[in-house]
């Protein structure tokens, strides 16, 4: 990092046992609902999304992973870590998980105490270290500055490192499940393209996600077009709103869980799936100049 960016690195404050390098944002919940970390723990090991998403992306990460020596990894917004505990099995992984509020860091680091958890905030600032790999699962959708956020990572990637990255598609998609959740922006693949290669990165992998579910899921999205109301401030609303959005019937998981096999395995062949209710971008920051 050149000595002209040092005045952008930030220092943390211990708050409840975490390293804060953000600390004014740590409970602030602007663009995240409190209540969703809990709906989220309580249900994401059940998700058919969110298993399949997993299976896909961890097997991203360990193909990549190969071309570092001793690979250093950070997720951005890691949530409860329940993506970081598909991880720890890979000793090759140096791993740091970060999230810009802490109720979803006291879950993860309940889950996984050996695994070095830090509140930060990527568009404010850049953490002290380097990494080979940084990754932003349905993450920067809540940032106001996502460009500010991209721009961060990419300073913090070394040469030759990765940026993989989800965000939903398709804003002809919004719904009431995007305003509870506090998205900003559903993209599409030339807007999130175009801010990575902004940045200066070169894109290895851009493919959409959710396709074979894709004709249900646009169905689903329509009917529950917003009606104007107001979102509940309530937690227990909330919880309750979010929750009759995300969860199915265990057969029905099932189900969903053996299609969404088909998306997988598309995509590890090689195919640039068309539309899809996410997208995926594999970024790679270019080796250094000689």
């Amino acid at each position: 990092m050149s000595a002209a960016s040092t005045s952008d690195v930030l220092q943390y404050t211990m708050v409840q046992g975490v390293k804060c390098y953000s600390p004014n944002q740590a409970e602030s919940y602007t663009d995240y609902p409190d209540d969703g970390f809990d709906v989220t723990d309580k249900m994401e090991e059940d998700s058919f999304w969110v298993r399949s998403r997993n299976r896909l992306l961890t097997s991203i990460i360990f193909r990549h992973a190969g071309e570092f020596k001793a690979p250093r990894f950070l997720e951005v917004g890691c949530g409860t870590g329940e993506f970081i505990r598909e991880l720890v099995a890979d000793r090759r992984l140096a791993i740091t998980g970060s999230e810009i509020y802490l109720k979803g860091l006291l879950y993860a680091k309940k889950k996984l105490p050996s695994v070095d958890f830090i509140q930060y905030d990527a568009a404010h600032g850049l953490l002290p270290d380097t990494f080979d790999m940084i990754a932003a699962f349905d993450v920067i959708e809540h940032i106001d500055d996502d460009v500010a956020a991209i721009t961060n990572i990419s300073r913090m990637l070394a040469p030759g490192g990765y940026f993989i990255v989800t965000v939903p598609q398709h804003m002809f998609l919004w719904s009431r499940l995007d305003e509870i959740v506090m998205h900003k922006r559903r993209y599409s693949r030339r807007e999130l393209v175009g801010k990575l290669r902004a940045q200066g990165f070169e894109i290895t992998t851009v493919t959409s996600f959710l396709f074979a579910l894709f004709p249900l899921m646009m169905v689903a999205r329509l009917r529950d077009r917003p009606t104007g109301d107001a979102v509940p401030a309530d937690g227990a609303a909330v919880d309750s709103d979010l929750e009759s959005r995300v969860s199915f019937p265990t057969a029905l998981n099932w189900i969903f869980d053996k299609i969404m096999r088909v998306d997988e395995a598309l995509i590890r062949w090689g195919v640039s799936l068309p539309v899809g209710g996410s997208l995926l971008v594999v970024a790679r920051k270019p080796d250094a100049a000689a």
